[in-house]
């Protein structure tokens, strides 16, 4: 059973639910037609294809290994062949969404295109996918900033992106441009702050590699009394004064708070050490239980 939950976990199939998860959350929220099956299956592919790709350089020896990095050395050859696989499924289901939404595509306004090439260019320049001739600037190498960009990412993909597929897929749908707008904030801050509280795991390899993320720069306790602490209560509070303004009803919003006060909790929790596994669990757990909580305080919306 722990070897099945390493390889989910460490494997980054998770995070590929994860994506599913939120991209429906989203869709829900914003009372649009579901995305396709085969852009789930695409998202999900892609999703662990792009997290698995840093594991996939050197990884060194030693007995103080990370052991993430310690079973990507022990199951290299498993995890080459699943990035094939994925690969692969990528391309045909790919070729398959774009020859059966080919006029949807065609007709796509610019806008979206435009959309749709930042959130491609924030995700190349993140883990660094180009040639280094081509550029001198990786945004994962940011400092404080790239747990920002992280967040920015995945909001992109679960709103943002989401939303574009819709209007290829069902044709031109319209959805309130305040309440996208505030559904892609919460998604952009809650998962920057998860991203700051894994910076916090990272603390040891940033420091050595200078790289001045907030743990790195302010220390732990005060990352998590000036940063993630207060972070978290601004969300709280704007989530309970935006649902309450549009009479959401207690059951809707009590959902809602769920996944924050969790994370108020966890992100308290981080002042002791936990192993890797609480971090790719526990708190990448909380974005997917965010999803299901978002979802189902929808059902109870009348109006």
């Amino acid at each position: 059973m722990l070897k099945v939950i390493k390889a989910v976990f460490f494997g980054n199939y998770f995070i590929g639910l994860i994506a599913i998860a939120l991209s429906v959350e989203s869709c829900v929220q914003l009372r649009l037609p579901l995305n396709s099956f085969t852009y789930y299956i695409i998202l999900f592919c892609i999703t662990i294809f792009y997290y698995t790709y840093a594991y996939l350089g050197p990884l060194g020896t030693g007995d103080n290994m990370n052991p993430r990095k310690a079973w990507y050395n022990r199951n290299h050859t498993y995890i080459i062949w699943s990035q094939r696989i994925l690969f692969s499924v990528c391309i045909v289901f790919g070729a398959y969404f774009m020859y059966k939404n080919f006029s949807g595509i065609e007709t796509l306004s610019f806008k979206y295109w435009i959309v749709a090439g930042v959130i491609a260019l924030a995700g190349i320049f993140y883990y660094g996918l180009l040639p280094k001739s081509f550029y001198k600037i990786t945004l994962r190498n940011t400092g404080w900033l790239k747990a920002f960009i992280i967040g920015f990412v995945w909001a992109c993909c679960a709103n943002i992106l989401s939303f574009i597929v819709v209007q290829i897929e069902n044709g031109p749908h319209k959805a309130e441009l305040f309440l996208l707008l505030w559904l892609f904030v919460k998604n952009w801050m809650f998962c920057t702050v998860n991203a700051i509280i894994f910076d916090i795991k990272d603390y040891a390899d940033d420091s050595n590699k200078q790289l001045k993320t907030f743990v790195v720069t302010f220390g732990l306790r005060k990352t998590i009394f000036f940063v993630l602490l207060p972070l978290i209560i601004i969300g709280l509070l704007s989530l309970i004064a935006f649902t309450a303004s549009r009479d959401y009803g207690i059951i809707t919003i009590g959902f809602n708070l769920i996944p924050f006060i969790l994370l108020l909790i966890i992100a308290w929790s981080m002042q002791r050490p936990h192993k890797i596994l609480y971090y790719l669990v526990v708190i990448d757990g909380l974005i997917f239980l965010k999803a299901l909580c978002g979802i189902a305080g929808m059902q109870f919306i009348k109006h």
